[in-house]
């Protein structure tokens, strides 16, 4: 069986957990069958590159991305079965299926019709994208579901799907590469004091993730307490400038305690910081299941994080960390409890390390990758007879 990978997102060029799914699934199914990879930009290591269309230069970012489709689809030409990742690649996924007469598998890390913001970043593209994906979706032979509200979410926002298409196939979390360490090179090196609890984000600058709401709540923080965003890759120059001028703020009200790391991290530097971090942040307001959340779990961290999408499934409320209740009618609420549900764990570092101890143990038994691509590979088997 030969299967061709679709996707923005290819190591080591990531930004978002799709990436890391694509990366870390590609590497277990390719202990079990052959895996071609298409990814956008340059060949690298394990992948093709394919780019743009160079009259599209100036274009709109999604008509871009529809002709790298194009190429992608061109270049499936050898596979059995095609699997897309984001709308960015799932329309090149659908053509490869016209094209070839192959299955396509869609794997649902998001969906545009519940991002509505991203017509920030990609102004009228936003309707392509949705367009593209409904119409990948539409068609798809099959479509994971990376969380049970996601599989919900797919049937809710894509009435016409059939929900026997639907399967639940979680992410996973490679638990050798991330567990704990006793390094702190990082903290030394990014102005982090290992004597003083700090909070940790890490994740991108765009609405999905919910940076602002964690501003917010940030300066009801006990005093001492160290905030370190990891935050990068903003969706927009005014996001990006919105959470400058917040950041601004908090340092003139909270002194050197407030640590805005822009770039994007190595694994030992993430690493490291989920490890030594007292509890890290997840204050999304979409999450169809949130890998970042499994990477702190992994480095034995107490998560808490917003109870929205497919995060109850990866954080067991009081077992591995603390739910708080994301109502979009009511962000100051929302915000107050984040603060409030930070400080218990900043202020009990003896409960903390337990919750941290038993995601630990939760992420081993039940989000290994091989168990992932196991499953993925049982329902290539099933499409292709």
């Amino acid at each position: 069986m030969r299967a061709a990978v679709l996707t923005n997102e290819y190591p080591p060029d990531i930004y978002g957990g799709a990436g890391v799914h694509v990366g870390f699934l590609v590497r277990e199914l390719r202990r079990l069958i052959d895996v071609e990879v298409f990814c956008f930009g340059d060949d690298r290591p394990g992948a093709r590159g394919v780019r743009p269309a160079a009259e599209l230069a100036e274009a709109n970012g999604a008509l871009r991305a529809l002709s790298i489709d194009l190429g992608m689809a061109a270049a499936a030409h050898r596979a059995d079965l095609v699997h897309s990742h984001t709308w960015y690649a799932n329309l090149g996924g659908h053509l490869a299926k016209l094209l070839y007469g192959i299955p396509h598998v869609v794997t649902a890390h998001s969906l545009e019709p519940l991002r509505p913001w991203k017509a920030e970043q990609l102004g009228g593209g936003y309707a392509i994208s949705s367009w593209a994906e409904r119409t990948a979706y539409e068609a798809a032979d099959a479509i994971i579901a990376v969380s049970q509200q996601m599989r919900a979410d797919v049937l809710q926002a894509y009435p016409a799907v059939d929900p026997a298409k639907v399967r639940v196939i979680g992410n996973g979390i490679d638990t050798q590469l991330y567990q704990p360490t006793p390094d702190t090179s990082a903290l030394d090196r990014f102005g982090i004091d290992p004597d003083r609890p700090y909070v940790l984000y890490v994740g991108r600058i765009t609405r999905q993730k919910g940076l602002p709401h964690l501003l917010a709540a940030a300066h009801r923080l006990a005093p001492g307490v160290q905030l370190v965003l990891a935050a990068s890759a903003p969706d927009t120059p005014q996001i990006a400038e919105e959470v400058r001028t917040e950041i601004t703020a908090l340092r003139a009200e909270r002194g050197d305690g407030v640590i805005w790391l822009p770039d994007m991290l190595s694994d030992a530097d993430k690493i490291s910081l989920l490890t030594h971090a007292t509890v890290f942040c997840c204050p999304s307001v979409y999450e169809p299941l949130g890998i970042v959340n499994l990477e702190a779990m992994a480095c034995q961290t107490a998560v808490v994080a917003s109870d929205v999408g497919g995060i109850p499934e990866v954080v067991a409320h009081e077992n591995t960390g603390l739910l708080v209740h994301y109502d979009a009618a009511d962000p100051a609420r929302y915000e107050h409890d984040l603060a409030e549900a930070l400080n218990a764990l900043v202020a009990d570092p003896t409960r903390a390390a337990a919750l941290g101890k038993a995601g630990r143990e939760r992420a081993i038994a039940e989000f290994g990758w091989d168990r992932v691509a196991a499953r993925t590979i049982e329902l290539y088997n099933e499409l292709l007879g």
